[in-house]
């Protein structure tokens, strides 16, 4: 049986320049294998981008370097993911030495930059995880890179893929509602998973950008997509209330701390199984440690914050993010000229799931095969009418099921049709992390801020 090898085509280039063609992300070749690198072995890199690759499509690819700055946790990594190819703690020589095709980039945000940026220059095509970087600087120097390389970069976009999101898109570009004139965009992250950022390297605005990056990169993504139109404007609030400072107490973590009785957000990591293999194990090689004190003095991120973004097209959005609600979910409400769409997932009184919000983001982030459906509605008012109820089949794994999809697309059916244009490229993640980008500048200046002012980037009427 002949082995696959794919490339990245030069249409993802053209999805950069804005071709009103598909884009795909690689193309196929009767030669060998697809030979990948990993670049960062933490929870993402080893389950998503590690372990379900080696599972499911070890026929036409295979992991030739996995690469980690902890060498005990490099170890664990290489063994739960499955891999059988050499491990090194240095970027260039695991790229020299294995000649990888591909180079996926699952580090901490803020060096993201410099493995796309090195990766491209090595001739290499790179996959990155979101967010494709967390400041302006950093962002037109991935973009002068890949202006200079004859590779491509790909962002792992996967909410684009799930049956919920694209069923919005396709009311949405079938002009359900007329002309799109406003957007209502509210995400909520309970105090189990919101919890879980301010006590990593997220809860530091030089590691991570802020939430206002990390975490809503994915929703303003969606936005971009949705609204097919690319951001212009962007003015934001946002403080921090609630964490870091504005404990009653704190600890140095959660294992060692003496307020654990009367801690509502105590996590005991070592009953956690994968935690303590993947980060308790390791942590004396760097000192990452990952039951941090939520309410420690040097987390200086956002948690609460509310934007208001001006998009090219005219169509402006309402958007706010707060990390210690109740429950996880969100709402999504379009303005058109001839009505409304609602839409929301995951919230608890409008549909009784019977699983406890812990439960909820771990189905989410399950990479299982085993298939949990769902019916959600979403509803659909024209001017003048009762409205309707669209209902949706919906998975309630792996990102509602858009982390299969996506990887499908990429590595198994790359030149297969998508009339969603899901597919995510250097454009759309300079687009999306430059709105949190400019939140946190306008925060800063208290002023509004033109995303043209952030890269070289100018916004357009439509992305394709």
């Amino acid at each position: 049986m002949t082995s696959s090898r794919r490339k990245f085509l030069s249409s993802v280039s053209m999805l950069a320049a804005g071709a009103a063609l598909p884009v795909h992300a690689f193309d196929f070749g009767p030669v060998k294998k697809l030979k990948v690198a990993l670049i960062g072995t933490g929870i993402r890199g080893i389950t998503f981008w590690g372990q379900r690759l080696v599972k499911e499509y070890s026929d036409i690819l295979e992991f030739v370097g996995l690469c980690d700055i902890n060498p005990s946790r490099l170890q664990f990594g290489k063994e739960y993911i499955g891999a059988t190819c050499p491990t090194f703690s240095d970027f260039t020589t695991m790229v020299s030495t294995s000649k990888p095709d591909l180079i996926i980039v699952t580090t901490k945000d803020s060096t993201h930059h410099e493995f796309i940026i090195k990766g491209l220059e090595m001739g290499c095509d790179v996959l990155t995880e979101k967010p494709m970087t967390t400041d302006e600087i950093k962002c037109q120097a991935i973009l002068d890179a890949e202006k200079k390389s004859s590779k491509n970069l790909v962002v792992g976009f996967n909410y684009r893929w799930s049956p919920y999101a694209t069923k919005i898109k396709e009311l949405l570009s079938g002009k359900t509602i007329g002309k799109l004139v406003s957007v209502d965009f509210h995400w909520y992250l309970n105090t189990y998973h919101g919890a879980s950022y301010f006590r990593r390297w997220h809860g530091q605005m030089n590691s991570g950008g802020s939430l206002w990056v990390h975490k809503a990169t994915h929703h303003f993504d969606l936005l971009n997509w949705w609204i097919n139109s690319e951001p212009e404007e962007v003015f934001a609030y946002g403080d921090l209330e609630f964490y870091g400072k504005n404990g009653p107490f704190r600890g140095k973590n959660c294992r060692t701390c003496e307020h654990t009785n009367k801690c509502d957000f105590h996590w005991d990591i070592l009953k956690d199984e994968m935690s303590k293999k993947l980060y308790v194990d390791h942590e004396h090689e760097d000192g990452y440690i990952r039951d941090n004190c939520l309410f420690r003095e040097e987390i200086d991120i956002y948690d609460k914050m509310s934007a208001q973004v001006k998009y090219a097209d005219n169509t402006v959005v309402n958007y706010s993010l707060t990390t210690y609600s109740p429950f996880e979910g969100w709402r999504v409400s379009f303005n058109g000229t001839e009505g409304r769409i609602e839409a929301w997932l995951d919230i608890p009184y409008n549909k009784d799931k019977g699983l406890s919000q812990k439960e909820l983001h771990t189905r989410e982030m399950d990479q299982s095969n085993q298939e949990i459906f769902d019916i959600e509605p979403i509803i659909v008012h024209k001017l003048w009418n009762d409205f309707e109820t669209v209902d949706v089949i919906t998975e309630k794994k792996g990102h509602g099921g858009g982390d299969k999809r996506l990887q499908d697309h990429i590595f198994k059916t790359p030149n297969s049709s998508d009339e969603f244009g899901r597919t995510a490229g250097i454009r759309d993640g300079a687009m999306s992390c430059l709105i949190g980008i400019a939140a946190r500048r306008s925060i800063e200046k208290g002023t509004p801020i033109k995303i043209s002012e952030l890269s070289d980037l100018q916004p357009r009427v439509k992305r394709f």
